[in-house]
């Protein structure tokens, strides 16, 4: 395998880009940017410094990465998809000092044009539709829509819904795909 970098693509000297890992173009990655194997990078991405990605994630078209986003394994993020890292700008006054982290844990979605507020995790193998503002934690598997962000229900780890009728601890759901089993403990989802 190799890395591919689209001609009109800027990688600054010092990033770390993983084997089989695709850049395409007109997009930046800083110097102290780390990207993992197998990963996209479409049309338009920046990746910051204080940043990482692991391995097997998709960056759509104008997606930006901006330092203390940390990405873990099978992250998708869904085209012009936004993420923040100061809670309070202002042009006038720098709060570098005050970035929030962000971490998007293994296998979880961000849909197109989410927006995901500094400071959060979101859990793995989460769903966030599309169009929603995510501003505190998100549970694993969780499927959080809307304006501010609401869990409405589960996903499983093939990205199908499970059964809404999920309620009370002990209650199980089959995804429809993989035949996978899921089962609420302590209000959390967790796969049997």
């Amino acid at each position: 395998m190799s890395i591919y970098i689209h001609e009109s693509a800027i990688v600054d000297d010092g990033a770390q880009i993983g084997d089989g890992s695709r850049i395409w173009h007109f997009s930046h990655v800083c110097a102290n940017a780390k990207i993992g194997q197998g990963c996209s990078l479409g049309q338009n991405v920046f990746v910051g410094n204080n940043v990482s990605i692991g391995n097997g994630c998709k960056i759509q078209n104008n997606v930006s990465i901006y330092d203390n986003v940390f990405l873990e394994d099978d992250v998708f993020c869904g085209p012009s998809m936004v993420f923040t890292n100061v809670y309070n700008p202002r042009s006038a006054i720098e709060r570098k000092t005050e970035y929030r982290d962000t971490k998007v844990s293994k296998g979880a979605t961000l849909g197109a044009n989410c927006t995901i507020v500094c400071g959060v995790t979101i859990g793995q193998f989460a769903f966030i539709g599309a169009g929603a503002v995510v501003n505190k934690d998100v549970k694993d598997y969780a499927l959080v829509v809307g304006v501010p962000g609401r869990q409405i229900g589960w996903m499983s780890e093939f990205g199908e819904q499970l059964d809404i009728a999920l309620q009370g601890d002990g209650d199980e759901a089959v995804c429809p795909h993989s035949g996978a089993v899921y089962r609420l403990v302590n209000s959390n989802l967790e796969k049997v």
